[in-house]
């Protein structure tokens, strides 16, 4: 599939504002971390870090820097009311879209 590598990305940022949502306030090996747990194992910083800058670009999620005990700083995300509005946009297209392509699998299975 030549496009993989987009759906991935798409998808990716989805996952990446749920994840936000749900931790509140997370910084970027977090999200990575949570990323590998579950599933997408082969997902590496280098694919998340421009991920989190697009997303911060688009102003779905802010950023501040803050102190951290293991070292120097690090950069927390949380999600902005744009990101809200993503996030909510994303997840009525993925359960449709899953519902078009599991029909679709479904009936053609087999074949």
């Amino acid at each position: 599939m030549q496009n993989k590598s987009q759906l991935l990305k798409g998808v990716l940022e989805g996952c990446i504002l749920k994840i936000v949502k749900h931790k509140g306030e997370t910084y970027g090996y977090e999200v990575v971390t949570e990323i590998r747990n579950f599933g997408f194992g082969k997902c590496t910083e280098g694919t998340i870090y421009p991920l989190l800058t697009r997303l911060e670009k688009r102003k779905s999620l802010k950023s501040e820097k803050k102190e951290s005990p293991f070292g120097p700083q690090r950069k927390y995300y949380s999600l902005t009311q744009q990101g809200e509005e993503e996030l909510s946009e994303f997840e009525n297209t993925w359960i449709e879209f899953k519902y078009f392509v599991d029909g679709i699998l479904k009936n053609y299975k087999g074949v």
